[in-house]
């Protein structure tokens, strides 16, 4: 697997990242996706990775700078057709070791509290993240889960 900045203007990356927002809306009323569009994921405060199996794209995920000692791990999505492959481990190795590089000092995140997100939330606290309070602007959200690690 191959891990890269993504410019997100790429056919096969928009409809990945698209198809993130569509799952979103199975699981989560409007007011609780705090999922981004692709417009939202070019900002400068947010690098954005794809990772690449050959020429397939089978995964992504970004890191948005809350501040100068704070990430944010945002939009992880593993291909349907390559769930259970060790995608979102090795692309989430490689944000946590981007945050450890840019020097910040805690990675958070916000996932769902549905069954659906059970996986996301193992994989997380495999990973050393624990639950937490609502960080930066989000608010307390019973469909919502936040977590915090400390680097």
């Amino acid at each position: 697997m191959k891990i890269k900045i993504d410019d997100l203007t790429g056919t096969e990356v928009s409809e990945l990242v698209n198809g993130h927002l569509q799952g979103m809306t199975l699981h989560s009323p409007p007011e609780s996706i705090h999922a981004l569009n692709l417009e939202a994921l070019r900002k400068p405060e947010i690098t954005f990775w794809s990772v690449w199996e050959e020429d397939v794209v089978v995964g992504c995920g970004a890191l948005k700078e809350l501040d100068d000692k704070h990430g944010e791990v945002k939009s992880m999505r593993t291909s349907s057709s390559h769930l259970r492959k060790g995608v979102a481990k090795q692309l989430l190795e490689h944000i946590i070791g981007e945050a450890h590089r840019r020097g910040y000092q805690r990675l958070s995140l916000e996932t769902g509290s549905m069954d659906a997100f059970e996986p996301a939330r193992k994989l997380y606290k495999r990973f050393g993240f624990e639950y937490c309070k609502p960080f930066s602007d989000y608010l307390e959200d019973p469909n919502s889960v936040f977590m915090t690690k400390e680097l």
